[in-house]
């Protein structure tokens, strides 16, 4: 096998795609700051039964596992980065207060997403720990779309669901709750045959609201259908008031209501939204609320948050990032490197073109030139010719 290959659904980002990664990333955290966010960085790895508090048997199989040297213990490579925020609020910031953290690094998954997905994605995120009104999830929902409007993808569809949902109809049949992750598989794969087969043996009410939720799927007008057909019992009330009042806080973005879009059910406990873009057929961006994600760690405290892969975005994003530049001759002068320092020091691109390698410059646009004129460096519209 050659040596320069690289594993499955593992590759390296070149030039113009870093870049462009780059800037996003800027661009997002710069937003998430103007926020009020604060960035922590965790590590890329810690101890396993750190990383898969409160994430179910999905995030297990997705986590890398191996044995700590030093220690002997089982350590992860994060499939995940919300996890280790979550200690980083309960653990060691210990607030009281509302705290808002984000973040920006690489996960790793052993299995990809989709066929053609990275097991190596760039995951930035933002969260607010400390308060549990809907005002929060309101925030969240309202910086991902900013975020999204900064990548410049447009027609961005805002897809709503609620946990309280299904945990109201596993709380009223124990049957229903031990078959957990088997109905909600069936229910976000929308499988009606499957789903009927399941809950032959669940008692009516249970069973008639769970063949009931993959139907309920449309804009805002679908809650009022769901009001009449789904028991009308106080979490679910709660749960479809909460989705009315999120729905109509948003303006910037189509707004649809999917309560069988249940991924990551195990470790949500409140309001779950999905983003979508037109032509791409997953999600861009996922988030919700999950209060219980710190217990873990000794202090359970109300979140919500969400996240998305920076490598996906960039990939769907038009924005156009070639970086304009100035080309500057090599050459030793005392004058000519205090000029290029300047340039350099007061934000400007520049670069000097090594002997014999003046049009090498594939990554850049140089579009102005640094010239000498009468003793002096300037900057000068670059022609065609040179």
């Amino acid at each position: 096998m050659s040596t320069w290959l690289l594993p499955e659904n593992i590759a390296d980002v070149l030039p113009s795609e870093a870049r462009k990664i780059e800037e996003l990333r800027r661009a997002l955290l710069d937003r998430f700051r103007a926020y009020g966010y604060e960035m922590v960085m965790p590590p890329l790895l810690e101890y396993l039964e750190s990383l898969l508090t409160s994430g179910g048997s999905d995030l297990n199989l997705r986590t890398f596992k191996l044995v700590d040297q030093l220690s002997g213990r089982t350590l992860g490579l994060r499939a995940d980065t919300t996890p280790q925020v979550a200690r980083i609020d309960a653990h060691l910031l210990n607030r009281q207060g509302v705290t808002r953290l984000c973040y920006a690094g690489s996960v790793l998954h052993t299995r990809p997403r989709g066929l053609h997905a990275t097991r190596e994605q760039i995951q930035v995120g933002a969260e607010i720990y400390g308060h549990a009104g809907l005002e929060a999830d309101v925030e969240i929902q309202q910086l991902l779309l900013d975020s999204l409007r900064l990548a410049r993808l447009d027609k961005v569809r805002l897809d709503l669901c609620h946990a309280g949902v299904l945990s109201a109809l596993f709380a009223r049949d124990a049957a229903a709750a031990k078959m957990g992750e088997t109905l909600y598989e069936a229910l976000a794969g929308k499988d009606v045959a499957h789903l009927s087969e399941l809950t032959r043996e669940l008692s009516a009410p249970v069973a008639d609201a769970l063949r009931t939720l993959p139907s309920l799927y449309g804009d805002a007008s679908v809650i009022v259908e769901a009001r009449a057909r789904l028991p009308q019992w106080p979490e679910i009330t709660q749960a479809l008031d909460d989705l009315a009042f999120l729905a109509s806080q948003v303006d910037t973005a189509e707004v649809t209501i999917d309560l069988a879009d249940l991924r990551g059910y195990a470790y949500h406990s409140g309001a779950m939204f999905s983003a979508y873009v037109d032509g791409v057929p997953s999600a861009v961006a996922r988030g919700g609320r999950y209060d219980h994600v710190g217990q873990a760690y000794g202090r359970a405290r109300a979140a919500t948050g969400f996240s998305l892969d920076l490598r996906e975005i960039g990939r769907i994003s038009s924005i156009e990032v070639r970086s304009n530049a100035i080309l500057a001759p090599w050459k030793h002068d005392d004058a000519l490197r205090a000029s290029v320092a300047a340039l350099r020091n007061a934000g400007e691109v520049v670069i000097q073109a090594l002997p014999g390698h003046d049009h090498d410059l594939d990554e850049f646009a140089c579009d102005r030139v640094l010239v000498e004129r009468d003793g002096a460096w300037v900057v000068q519209t670059r022609t065609h010719s040179g």
